[in-house]
Parts: C-alpha cells; structure tokens; sequence
C-alpha cells in the first residue's frame, strides 16, 4: 500500500484559510477573490485583526465544489 504525505498538515474542522492558501485552493488570485467577494460570488472573509482576513475552509472548499458541479451540468 502506497502512502500518499500531503505537504501541508490537514486543518482542524471549521479552520481559517489565509489568502495564500485559498489562493492555492481555488487558482485564483487576490484581485479576483475580491472582485467576486464584492459581487457576492465568492465567501466573504472573517475579520482577524484590523489588518488580517482568513476564509473559513468549508466556505472555499463548498465554493470550488459549486464550480465543479455547474461545469459537470
């Protein structure tokens, strides 16, 4: 049996992605995340400081699962 070793430790359920992972997650980058944050087409971020946002994962993860579904109708 192969065993696969993701490069980046699993998250704990109902963690906060900072951009560079959602960026990952999705392939977009930052100006197109709040492009469609701002047309209600994206999750929005949580505040964490006054000068740092996260997204919660299940939102993002929910988001790109929404997009594979509408290109598999």
């Amino acid at each position: 049996m192969q065993v696969v070793q993701s490069s980046r430790p699993s998250a704990p359920p109902g963690a906060l992605w900072r951009l560079p992972r959602v960026e990952e997650a999705t392939g977009l980058k930052k100006s197109t995340i709040y492009e469609l944050m701002r047309a209600g087409k994206f999750p929005k971020s949580v505040r964490l400081s006054t000068r740092m946002v996260a997204w919660p994962e299940a939102a993002v993860l929910q988001w790109v699962q929404d997009r594979i579904s509408e290109a598999q109708q």
